[in-house]
């Protein structure tokens, strides 16, 4: 067997353990191959709707365009109903090509609809793909447990937990993000669903002065989604997934009621399941903090058991992933 043919028997291999993952319409999303996982580490594939994205994480990229090539003929020969077809080179030096080019038809995807609701994306707007798949299940928790909730999405990205919030019938969704494009298109995606969209909602502006704000104003929510980046840097604060998890957890506490509930996530490749887990149970002594639930990340994007060929980088117990997702509850002292 030639290498090509052992790579494409891995995506088959892929394909096949996700069949029931598609639906008639095309308007699902997943991730359809998990190459570090799967055997094959310099690829990995997405469907979103009728586009394939593949990440091309060869380094140059150009030892990667081969497999990506014979990758996508093959996938465009067994989907016929394949539209659109995206490059993303996670190790280019063009912006442009990091954050994806159309290597086949002309229209990408612009809106997936997950548990019934409708995300919009915007496919090639960044590194990213707009939406996050690795949190399809939390929010898939978001629907079943934001009734008549206030809800507070910090680094809100193109607002998906916070869209999933709102389906979930919260009284009141935040979103705070420091770049206006992405949160319009979590506006975009309220419009979709036939949500309102309400201004004061919507907050672009850096998350250490919105928070301060928002306690300066005594404002208080249910459920704080704390989603942050693995490092960024500005005027008001470091955000360091590897370094200050307790101080961020503890940032938004302040914002939260008595009796309420915060979604921390950690995503750090190399900060591990039992480091996270340590951090947080330090939260919890005094018990103002409890660690109610881990939300799993699902098994397409983990890959399956009966397609893993590698380990995880790091060693993500008790989480099953590299996306560690802990609700927390939040309790104060009352008079």
């Amino acid at each position: 067997m030639t290498n090509d043919e052992m790579i494409l028997g891995l995506v088959e291999k892929a394909i096949a353990v996700r069949a029931d993952l598609f639906d008639l319409p095309h308007e699902g999303a997943f991730r359809l191959f998990n190459g570090f996982r799967e055997g094959f580490a310099g690829l990995s594939v997405d469907l979103f709707g009728k586009t394939l994205v593949l990440h091309n994480y060869a380094k140059p990229p150009e030892n990667g365009e081969a497999v990506v090539k014979q990758t996508l003929t093959y996938l465009l020969q067994r989907f016929d109903w394949i539209e659109a077809a995206i490059v993303k080179e996670r190790w280019a030096v063009s912006a442009e090509k990091r954050n994806g080019t159309i290597h086949f038809g002309d229209k990408p995807t612009r809106a997936i609809r997950e548990h019934g609701v409708r995300y919009a994306l915007d496919l090639c707007m960044n590194r990213d793909a707009s939406f996050y798949l690795d949190t399809a299940n939390l929010r898939h928790w978001l629907l079943h447990n934001c009734r008549d909730q206030s809800v507070l999405n910090t680094f809100a990205y193109t607002g998906s937990l916070g869209v999933a919030a709102m389906a979930g019938g919260a009284s009141r969704v935040v979103q705070t993000d420091l770049n206006k494009r992405f949160l319009n298109v979590a506006k975009t995606s309220y419009t979709l669903n036939g949500f309102p969209i309400r201004k004061a909602d919507f907050i672009t502006g850096d998350f250490w002065s919105v928070v301060k704000r928002l306690n300066r104003a005594k404002t208080r929510f249910d459920l704080v989604l704390l989603d942050p980046p693995f490092f960024s840097e500005t005027r008001g604060g470091t955000v360091d997934l590897a370094k200050n998890v307790k101080q961020l957890i503890n940032k938004v506490r302040p914002l939260v009621q008595n009796e309420g509930r915060i979604v921390a996530i950690n995503n750090a490749l190399f900060f591990s399941g039992a480091q996270f887990m340590a951090a947080l149970q330090e939260l919890t002594v005094g018990g103002w903090v409890e660690i109610e639930q881990i939300v799993d990340v699902s098994a397409d994007f983990t890959a399956y058991p009966s397609t893993r060929v590698q380990p995880p980088i790091t060693d993500p117990a008790p989480f099953n992933h590299a996306t560690k997702i802990a609700i927390l509850r939040i309790k104060h002292k009352t008079a």
